[in-house]
Order: structure tokens, then C-alpha cells, then sequence
């Protein structure tokens, strides 16, 4: 009874596993798991990091410096008391005046506060954030240069796949064939030598299918470790469908990313301009010293302090400001330049990329009539041996003509979704 239970059990586990689905995977899915599989994914994080913490100083610009400091002076001359009051008529003054010590000491805490920078902060923190963009577009740009190798492998699978449908249905064709001359081999009607044609043909379609398995596991392997996706002998790649656009569209990382590239030009000029401008300021001095400030009649330690505000302008710098404006100026005139040099070379790679397009397009509707045409030749060279006017092999060489024809028709479908999706890689359009 148990054996009974246990054997039940089983048989109900297997037909699960049977009946669970295929895992498919879409062209899509690879573009959007290569990316985060790569190491390159993080730098975007990094880039905001780097970031935030140069945001974080930037702003800091506005709250008040402090310095500390200690020093020893010595000045060779000081003004003699004694000898300027002399001249009193009063007994004994000229001698009761100390001299005026040569030595100072002090020990001061310095606070400087900026009052008015000329937008320099401001300008700088805009450049700050424009550079983060041109970072993060140009980490997306070295990413999209992973959908080209995602494109060899999962097209390089379909055409396996393709392939292998082609194969065993040609196997199943010569299956019926050798089905059907084994009686007639019994009758006496044909030779075993035309049998063996068959299935040597058979045995050599089996080293095929191996082939092709062996070479799908690798490539699938392959697209595994550069998507990260869980890939097995079951898993099912689908040819993706799309629709070309009527008029060809640039929307490539690449064109973004001098988009941005001139952005971050024009904040370095407008930051470039606040060195021109006034600057305002307020600081204080808090010192302990000997004398004390600038109390030289007191020759002891004592606290002191000292409060003030400034002005800093840069009044004239030699053209220094106009000659970075010009530079700049010019690195955007070479960014327009590179720009327009991409997209005609980018125009140019999708008009050679339609030409294959329509080529291809050409050969499929050919490929059709070819087929109809090989499936008649077929159906009279298997009249014609039966009627034995031909011999096992001339029939094979006719089956095989239209096996290859469809194998040609599916791989040049295949051949077409590829350069599609090429197309849209070009132009920077999504695949959905």
C-alpha cells in the first residue's frame, strides 16, 4: 500500500514538473538586468555621493571661519615716553613713565564671516550639479554599450533555437520516411541500401541537434553571467517585434551627455564671472596677549578683542575673467562641433542599417516562395521514388533542399529582428 502511496506521489510530482512553464526571456529583460549586473551600475551612486559631500562643503562657505593663532613680536623701535615728557616742568614725571615694552605676546582666536560673495557660492554649487548629470549620463553611456553584446548572444541563441526546430522536424520527416520504407523494405519492394540513406541521414541530423545543444548551453551561460538572470536548457528566448519609426530619431546617451557637457560650460562661466565682483565680509579677534591689542601702556596679560567688516573688490585682473570666458566659450563651440559629428555618423549608420532592413525584408518574401516551390519538388521526388524513378538518395537530396530552404527563411527572420534592434540601439530608442 505504501509503495502504492509512494509511487503515486511521484508520478503526481513529475507530471508537475511537466506541466510547470518555460521561463521566457525578452530582449528587454537582458538590457535592463545587464545593467544593473554591472559593476558599472554603482557609479551613479557614487557619482551622487561624491556629490552631496561637495554640496555639503560648498554651503558650509556660508558659516564663519575660525583660526587660532599665537605669536611673539619684537619691534626694534618704540616711542620713548620719558624723552617726550621731559620738556614737562613736573618733578620726577619723565622718570615715573616706564618705557614702552619692545616684546608682544599674544595667543587670538580669529572669526571671519562672509557677507556678500557675489554669487560665487551659488555658481559654484550649479556647476557641482551640473557635473553630477554629465558623471551619471556619461556612466549611462558606457552602459548602453552592453546592449551590443546582449545582442550577439540572445540572437545568436534564437538562431540556435530556430536551428534545432528546423532539425527535428526535418527528423521527423525522415522518422515517417524510414517508417514507410521499412514495409516496403519487408514487401521486397525496395533495397536496404535505400533504407540506409535514411538513417545514416538520421544519425547525422542527432550529431547536429547535439552540436547545436551544446553550443545553446554555452551562449546561454554566457548571456547568464552578463545579466545575472537564471538561464537553463528550458529557458525560452522570444524574438522581440518592433516597429521601426517613420522618421529616423537621435535620443543616444551620447548626444545627452554633450547636451550636459554644455550645460556645465555655461555654469563654469557664469562662476567665472563672481571673481569679479565685491566681496564683503565681517571678523572679529579674540586675544589674550602682552600687551594687550594695542595697549602698549600696559605691560601685562590681559584679554582683548577687536571687531571690524571689509570690502575685497578686484578692481582690474589683467583680463584674466574675459580670457576664461573665451576658453570656455570655445570648449562649447568644439562640443557643438563633436555633436554634429556624431549624429551624421550615427544618420549614417541607420540609413546602412535600413538598407539591410529592406534587404532582408526582400529575401524573407523570396525565402516564401522559394519554400512553396521546394515543398512541390519534394512531394513529386517522393511520387517519382515510389514509382521507382528515382533512388533513395536523389529523394533525399530533395528533402534536404527544402529543409534548408526553411532553415534559411527562419534564420533570416531572425537576421531581421537582430538588425531591427539594432536600428533602434543606433537611434537610442527603447525596446519594449
Amino acid at each position: 500500500m505504501i509503495t502504492r502511496i509512494s509511487l503515486a506521489s511521484s508520478l503526481l510530482f513529475i507530471t508537475i514538473l511537466q506541466a510547470s512553464p518555460q521561463k521566457t526571456i525578452t530582449l528587454a529583460e537582458c538590457y535592463e538586468a545587464a545593467t544593473r549586473k554591472s559593476a558599472l551600475a554603482a557609479e551613479k551612486d557614487l557619482h551622487s555621493s561624491i556629490w552631496q559631500i561637495k554640496d555639503e562643503n560648498l554651503a558650509k562657505t556660508w558659516l564663519p571661519t575660525l583660526d587660532a593663532g599665537a605669536s611673539l613680536i619684537y619691534n626694534s623701535e618704540m616711542i620713548d615716553l620719558g624723552e617726550k615728557f621731559a620738556a614737562i616742568p613736573i618733578p620726577g614725571l619723565a622718570d615715573a613713565i616706564k618705557p614702552l615694552p619692545h616684546e608682544q605676546y599674544k595667543i587670538t582666536l580669529d572669526i571671519t564671516q562672509t557677507l556678500y560673495d557675489g554669487g560665487a557660492t551659488k555658481a559654484a554649487r550649479t556647476l557641482e550639479n551640473a557635473s553630477l548629470k554629465v558623471n551619471e549620463k556619461q556612466t549611462e553611456t558606457d552602459l548602453y554599450k552592453l546592449r551590443s553584446q546582449v545582442n550577439t548572444y540572445f540572437f545568436s541563441i534564437l538562431m540556435l533555437d530556430k536551428q534545432r526546430e528546423s532539425l527535428e522536424g526535418f527528423r521527423e520527416v525522415i522518422d515517417k520516411r524510414i517508417a514507410s520504407m521499412e514495409s516496403a523494405l519487408r514487401n521486397g519492394v525496395i533495397l536496404p541500401s535505400d533504407i540506409d540513406v535514411m538513417r545514416a541521414e538520421k544519425l547525422k541530423l542527432n550529431q547536429q541537434l547535439k552540436d547545436i545543444e551544446i553550443k545553446r548551453n554555452t551562449m546561454l551561460k554566457i548571456l547568464s553571467d552578463i545579466t545575472g538572470l537564471t538561464t537553463g536548457s528550458d529557458s525560452r528566448l522570444i524574438t522581440p517585434e518592433m516597429m521601426l519609426p517613420a522618421s529616423p530619431s537621435l535620443s543616444r546617451p551620447e548626444l545627452q551627455s554633450l547636451d550636459l557637457r554644455k550645460e556645465q560650460l555655461a555654469a563654469g562661466i557664469k562662476l567665472a564671472g563672481t571673481k569679479r565682483l565685491p566681496k564683503a565680509y565681517s571678523f572679529a579677534t579674540l586675544g589674550f596677549g602682552n600687551p594687550p591689542g594695542n595697549n602698549f601702556l600696559k605691560d601685562e596679560f590681559a584679554p582683548y578683542y577687536i571687531l571690524g567688516a571689509g570690502i575685497k573688490w578686484n578692481i582690474y585682473d589683467w583680463n584674466r575673467v574675459k580670457n576664461e570666458k573665451q576658453i570656455i566659450a570655445l570648449e562649447q563651440n568644439i562640443i557643438d562641433k563633436r555633436k554634429t559629428d556624431l549624429e551624421e555618423s550615427l544618420l549614417r549608420l541607420l540609413e546602412s542599417k535600413k538598407a539591410e532592413i529592406a534587404s532582408l525584408e526582400s529575401q524573407i518574401d523570396s525565402d516564401r516562395e522559394l519554400i512553396e516551390l521546394r515543398k512541390k519538388i519534394s512531394a513529386a521526388a517522393t511520387s517519382q521514388y515510389e514509382n521507382g524513378i528515382i533512388t533513395a538518395t536523389e529523394l533525399l537530396n530533395e528533402l534536404n533542399a527544402e529543409h534548408q530552404a526553411k532553415v534559411t527563411h527562419e534564420l533570416h527572420n531572425i537576421s531581421l529582428a537582430m538588425a531591427k534592434a539594432e536600428y533602434m540601439n543606433i537611434s537610442g530608442e527603447e525596446i519594449k
